[in-house]
């Protein structure tokens, strides 16, 4: 059974397998097949893992995923949740880190980034940007809560450039918000490339150019 026969069914109405005692234990073991399902899906995406995968990486039973997603959909759709939740706090963490000037922020930000890619040896990407590559083959709920997933981001990141524009780092006329979608299309062609090629050079050609662009050409 593998990820990319996920369908936008609804749940399931039947619960099958044997459930675990407790709804602690439930909890854990979902937010167990969320963890492992999120690193497996960073690195190689929705068409080349399978179910089976995850759930014998955490040690629960084929029998039992029911009671933890009511459809193989609904647990796609989960991981896009808990990799959204996960990066929108990695992006406050430094978009409001109020000892950093905010362009400064934007800065560490890229670099504790790029500094998470070389942790995993450059395999490890985007999940966001990984289903984008797939969306073709994936229900269509997946391509909204995707497309919200950036328009997420891209705020945050609007809202900090706006910051940096309140104290004179970027020009006074720049449209933050049109920046912010430049930098997510840009960084996300970046990520992809430093995966292929196994290097932070990509990442840090991007930054450099719009750091430059927004700094001297606005």
């Amino acid at each position: 059974m593998s990820l990319r026969t996920v369908s936008a069914e609804p749940a399931h109405p039947r619960r099958r397998g044997r459930p675990p005692r407790g709804e602690a234990r439930l909890a854990d073991a979902r937010e167990r097949l969320l963890r492992e399902g999120v690193a497996m899906l960073t690195e190689r995406g929705f068409s080349t893992v399978g179910l089976e995968e995850v759930l014998g990486a955490v040690g629960v039973p084929k029998g039992s995923f029911y009671h933890y997603f009511g459809s193989k959909a609904e647990f796609g759709l989960a991981l896009v949740d808990a990799y959204a939740a996960y990066f929108a706090n990695k992006l406050d963490r430094w978009f409001l880190d109020e000892s950093l000037s905010p362009l400064a922020r934007l800065r560490a930000f890229v670099e504790d980034a790029r500094a998470g890619m070389a942790r995993f040896d450059y395999r490890r990407g985007c999940l966001v940007g990984n289903l984008g590559q797939e969306i073709s083959a994936l229900p269509d709920p997946f391509r909204d809560r995707l497309t919200s997933v950036f328009a997420d981001w891209e705020a945050r990141t609007a809202r900090c450039l706006e910051a940096a524009k309140r104290v004179g780092e970027i020009e006074p006329h720049a449209d933050c918000a049109r920046l912010a979608v430049f930098f997510w299309i840009g960084w996300e062609g970046a990520v992809l490339r430093a995966k292929l090629e196994h290097s932070p050079e990509p990442l840090e050609q991007f930054a450099k150019g719009f750091f430059a662009l927004i700094e001297h050409e606005l």
